[in-house]
């Protein structure tokens, strides 16, 4: 009786103690696109997206619409999900950072935990973090990075809860090989105003969806493999992204279009609200102690996010007022900070002196090369301009809810006043509070801006090891403070 009592409560994600044989505690799969935008699966509106099958785990789930990322850049945003900590404090706040090994993760927390620790596709959190994984597969994972992942898979021992993180790399750029290109029509593409609306760059986001559809097919074979091993009902599946669209004013930005996140939570034996929308506030960094919760483990105290739970239970249950990103280095210098609530933006730049930069691989491919050919043309519509207004505001404002696309800044309305002011104290409250720093020497630009050319004259991996700047946190060893900052 007394096995039985505890099982009970085990599988209802209470229990810390697993010596027993059977563990019916809850699984977890997070699945990972690589550079897409919040608003970019057919179950968020895109009529030219092609993705049955995550569209079916919204139907059944939660779609979240206010989900946001903690920087919209590959590495950092994977080490801020999986250590539940924003990127300054992780110690890898730019590009190529590996985690530090003094940093801990939900991985490791439930490997401890007895959970069977998994990964498969993109990696690029570091040799350190393979530590708290039993098995990363991190190699010959096809062009779009979900090859392995049923392989993977498989490893799963049958006797244990697992945990796993399948990453893609679509639609990461540059398009490769796809049994699925041309599934989408150029025609239905819907081109934001920040865009040159041509044939060439309704072509070019086409080719990105198709990707897209790729990513579909595979989160698919996910579903199938779970319920072929009857594990279906019991794992939540959750399907994101780790930053925006691989386009001008997207990736690396501090807007929507870069750092907010599709988010889609299925758990079709615990949700009690099914096919529901949540615009709840969330950041990713929620997700570690969620996972804890999960497992009935006490979150670590590294970990700066706050448990979900209680959201999917009641999809309007508030958790937070605010959500904190930033914009580190990505291939060019730079240094912003926003704090976003539902209705209202701020940002701070202090590279504003400089163009608004997303990434290289953007910068060399046709989107931002079309602007540039009409730039050089003279004939640019105001919204296209911003790609290369320099020098900017240091200080940005948006109403979000009558301005979407964040299009139309109004720090300097009288209006806004208040709200510019609260918002402007909160961030820099959590700046103090988390051990934020503004170094004067960052991490400089290593390629030209409207060509992407390598202007460092320094060899990749030399650069990386001994050209780097002062890393935002770095003087106050923000990788070690373990302040949430304000919610």
């Amino acid at each position: 009786m007394k096995t039985l009592f505890r099982l009970f409560f085990c599988s209802l994600f209470s229990c810390g103690i697993h010596a027993y044989a059977q563990d019916l505690r809850p699984n977890i799969v997070v699945i990972i696109a690589d550079d897409v935008g919040y608003n970019d699966f057919g179950c968020y509106g895109n009529k030219a997206a092609k993705t049955p099958n995550i569209d079916a785990l919204a139907a059944n789930g939660i779609k979240f619409t206010n989900a946001f990322l903690t920087a919209s850049s590959c590495s950092p945003s994977r080490c801020s999900i999986i250590s539940g900590r924003y990127p300054h404090n992780t110690g890898a706040p730019e590009l190529h950072m590996p985690l530090p090994m003094h940093v801990p993760t939900i991985a490791g927390q439930l490997k401890k935990s007895g959970y069977y620790v998994a990964s498969s596709g993109k990696w690029h959190l570091g040799d350190a973090a393979k530590n708290d994984f039993n098995l990363v597969t991190d190699s010959k994972f096809g062009d779009g990075g979900e090859a392995r992942w049923l392989e993977t898979m498989r490893t799963i021992p049958e006797n244990k809860p697992f945990f796993m993180w399948l990453a893609a790399i679509d639609a990461h750029r540059t398009w490769g090989e796809n049994e699925y290109s041309g599934t989408t029509n150029p025609d239905d593409i819907s081109v934001p105003p920040y865009l040159v609306n041509n044939s060439a760059t309704r072509k070019d986001l086409a080719q990105y969806t198709d990707e897209i559809v790729r990513f579909d097919v595979y989160v698919g074979k996910v579903v199938e493999e779970l319920k072929r091993q009857n594990k279906f009902d019991n794992t939540m599946i959750i399907v994101m992204a780790d930053n925006g669209r691989p386009f001008p004013r997207c990736k690396t930005r501090l807007y929507d279009d870069g750092i907010k996140t599709p988010f889609i939570v299925h758990w079709n034996s615990h949700l009690k609200q099914k096919g529901t929308s949540s615009d709840v506030l969330l950041s990713v960094i929620d997700l570690a102690p969620t996972f804890a919760a999960i497992a009935g483990e006490v979150p670590l105290l590294s970990y700066q996010g706050v448990s979900f739970l209680d959201v999917l239970n009641n999809p309007e249950k508030e958790i937070r007022k605010y959500v904190f990103a930033e914009h580190n280095w990505h291939d060019y210098e730079a240094y912003e900070r926003m704090v976003r609530t539902r209705n209202y933006l701020i940002i701070k730049n202090l590279r504003s002196w400089l163009p608004q930069s997303t990434s290289a691989d953007n910068h060399r491919e046709v989107a931002f090369q079309e602007l540039v050919k009409v730039k050089n043309s003279g004939m640019l519509l105001p919204a296209q301009v911003d790609n290369f207004v320099s020098p900017r505001s240091i200080e940005e404002f948006y109403d979000c809810k009558a301005d979407s696309l964040q299009l139309t800044n109004l720090i300097s309305d009288e209006k806004y006043f208040n709200k510019v002011n609260e918002l402007r104290k909160i961030l820099s409250q959590w700046q103090e509070e988390t051990g934020d720093t503004q170094p004067v020497r960052l991490t400089q630009s290593r390629y030209d801006y409207f060509t992407a050319e390598d202007i460092s004259g320094i060899e990749r991996g030399d650069f990386f090891k001994n050209h780097r700047g002062e890393i935002p946190g770095e003087a106050k060893r923000a990788s070690w403070i373990n302040a949430p900052g304000p919610r």
